[in-house]
């Protein structure tokens, strides 16, 4: 007997959060909800519905990289956020590499005939299904204990020992 999955994907942004959830198998994500970030209390009560519904176990949470793959003040912010998220909701939070996931829901909602700027919490939404879905399939993790050790650049000092 195989063990449920109950995962919830965050695409933590500065104006919303869109959260994805997936079948108790863990083979489909799919988009859930938006969340408008009027305040933290309020996105950490949204949340605790959804989490006490759905009997989550982790958030998975996008992380922003840079594209060249250095670490940026939106990864901070977002390592910030859901450090708070995951103590308010006592629930550890795994992370993955979310680059060009809302330039994929984008292209998934033009498909659809839809206008982007138009349907931005959807966008939210599908880029949340997209990064849990990753997680899912196990590829684009993140490390972020390991990553701010590598991130350092070295000095000269450091690279040449004379």
């Amino acid at each position: 007997m195989s063990q449920e999955i109950a995962a919830l994907g965050l695409d933590i942004g500065k104006k919303r959060i869109g959260v994805a959830g997936c079948d108790g198998l863990g083979l489909t994500a799919m988009g859930l909800v938006t969340i408008e970030r009027r305040s933290i209390d309020y996105v950490i009560e949204q949340l605790l519905q959804i989490v006490r519904d759905r009997r989550i176990t982790v958030l998975v949470v996008g992380f922003p990289f840079n594209m060249d793959g250095t670490v940026g003040p939106q990864a901070k912010q977002t390592l910030r956020v859901s450090g708070i998220l995951s103590r308010a909701l006592a629930l550890p939070v795994e992370y993955v590499d979310e680059r060009l996931s809302s330039l994929e829901a984008e292209d998934l909602i033009k498909a659809e005939n839809l206008s982007p700027s138009q349907n931005k919490g959807l966008i939210d939404r599908k880029a949340a299904a997209i990064i849990l879905q990753r997680w899912l399939e196990g590829s684009d993790r993140v490390d972020v204990s390991r990553l701010f050790l590598e991130d350092i650049p070295k000095t000269n000092a450091q690279q040449s020992p004379n």
